[in-house]
């Protein structure tokens, strides 16, 4: 018999195993979990108040999306940050990221585009007292807004996908290059002007392309 248990994130009934799941992988996305973290067992099964099993079957979900990571007698850690895997992530996500949000620029409602300068303008304010990873957050919501208007939807499962292995492989860009954290909400405005103005969606596709790659440059250039 398959016990249900209530998602904190969805509030429908879930195994205990998609519970773990989904606990998980959300502490490895949001950073609590962070490279080279040392998942234990019976630790997050006490904690979910689940065995052993269901905490071990989300780990092998996990580790097939190359979240985590077993090692010989250590265990699963979530994945270490690898320079040259970001780097792949990142380029792959300006290429998928750019081609949805110019697919999505003339499907963009006002609502939608009020949303995002709303968020926007949450992220200027939060520079006077930055944190990374709240920034960040934000940062992904603008984004989601943006190219999920895209009228393709495998276009749009490829860019979560990304941005969930971009996320695996390491810590908030913005805690490296806190710098960029200004520059890319100037670059979101600009963005956004492209959008309203009725921009051909080719440029639209090409700036938003340019603006994640500039997140990437900075990364590279930092210990330059």
């Amino acid at each position: 018999m398959v016990s249900y248990m209530i998602s904190a994130s969805s509030g429908r009934p879930v195994t205990k195993s998609q519970l773990a799941y989904e606990t998980i992988k959300a502490r490895i996305l949001d950073g609590r979990y962070g490279p080279g973290y040392r998942l234990v067992l019976d630790q997050i099964g006490r904690e979910l108040d689940v065995s052993a099993v269901p905490v071990r079957e989300a780990l092998r979900r996990l580790e097939a999306e190359e979240l985590i990571q077993f090692e010989r007698n250590v265990g699963a850690r979530v994945v270490a940050i690898d320079p040259t895997a970001y780097e792949h992530a990142m380029q792959t996500v300006a290429i998928v990221e750019g081609a949805a949000t110019g697919l999505a620029a003339p499907l963009l409602t006002p609502e939608a585009l009020a949303r995002a300068r709303a968020l926007n303008e949450r992220m200027r304010r939060s520079l006077a007292e930055f944190d990374p990873l709240a920034f960040t957050a934000l940062n992904a919501e603008f984004h989601e807004v943006l190219f999920s208007a895209c009228p393709n939807p495998n276009l749009v499962d490829l860019v979560q996908r990304c941005w969930t292995r971009l996320a695996a492989v390491r810590d908030s860009t913005f805690a490296s290059v806190p710098g960029r954290a200004p520059q890319s909400v100037e670059e979101h405005e600009r963005l956004l002007t492209l959008i309203e103005d009725g921009s051909d969606p080719a440029e639209v596709e090409q700036f938003a392309r340019a603006h994640r790659l500039a997140t990437l440059e900075a990364y590279q250039a930092r210990d330059r």
